[in-house]
């Protein structure tokens, strides 16, 4: 049993020697990513896992039950995605990381959030933002984003899962090898779920991709052919 021990902690340490670091040591998340798209957070699919049925609260399920995109989605209308359905786009990401912040560059709406690392808390009294407020801390060499301050003008997903201005969000970002990312995210809004809950995913490197162009804006047939509100 020793011996076995021994061989995975082996395996473990040489696994993560070979992930790409920054001269402060920490693992390197720069580059342009591959992601899954997750229209709906609860289900699984491919590189992604969903927590199944959702603990909702009375409030958060009549909220759900009452979404119709074909009355109004504020997509539609190009206003922003928010945290957590602009890192369900299937569009790629590209980071920008630095010993002190890391920046996420999203193709979809052509937006960045910007993560600082080095130490600072939340703001007190941020004003409400589509993105929320971010800092990050490590947890040996994975990264802990922990994001509040949001408004409620978006939803979680494309299915229309709902939340709050109480909205909290915690996503870890951990360089499993050369190509790869596994990312979680924890949802906890206790106006909207009666529990947190998770959903993870496997980012794929792709230094063959650079991020595009996008405007929301043009030929955007749902919204002049009236397909929404």
């Amino acid at each position: 049993m020793l011996i076995i021990g021994g061989l995975l902690g082996a395996a473990s340490a040489e696994a993560s020697a070979e992930i790409p670091r920054l001269a402060n040591g920490k693992p390197d998340f720069n580059g342009v990513w591959e992601r899954p798209y997750v229209p709906d957070m609860s289900r699984s699919g491919r590189d992604q896992q969903g927590p199944g049925t959702l603990p909702f609260t009375a409030w958060g399920e009549q909220s759900f039950k009452n979404y119709d995109v074909t009355k109004f989605d504020y997509t539609g209308h190009c206003l922003p995605q928010g945290l957590t359905r602009s890192m369900n786009s299937p569009f790629p990401v590209e980071i920008f990381q630095t010993a002190k912040r890391l920046a996420i560059l999203y193709e979809a709406w052509n937006v960045f959030h910007v993560i600082p690392t080095d130490g600072r808390g939340h703001p007190k009294d941020a004003d409400p933002t589509w993105m929320g407020n971010s800092i990050g801390t490590w947890d040996g060499d994975t990264l802990v984003v922990d994001t509040a301050g949001f408004n409620d003008r978006t939803n979680l997903d494309t299915a229309g899962h709902p939340h709050s201005d109480q909205l909290h969000v915690v996503e870890r970002f951990t360089r499993s090898d050369q190509k790869h990312i596994h990312y979680e995210i924890t949802i906890d809004d206790p106006r909207v779920y009666t529990k947190p809950w998770k959903n993870t995913r496997v980012f794929t490197l792709r230094p063959d991709w650079e991020i595009l162009e996008y405007s929301c804006e043009e030929n955007n047939k749902d919204l002049t052919e009236g397909h929404i509100k």
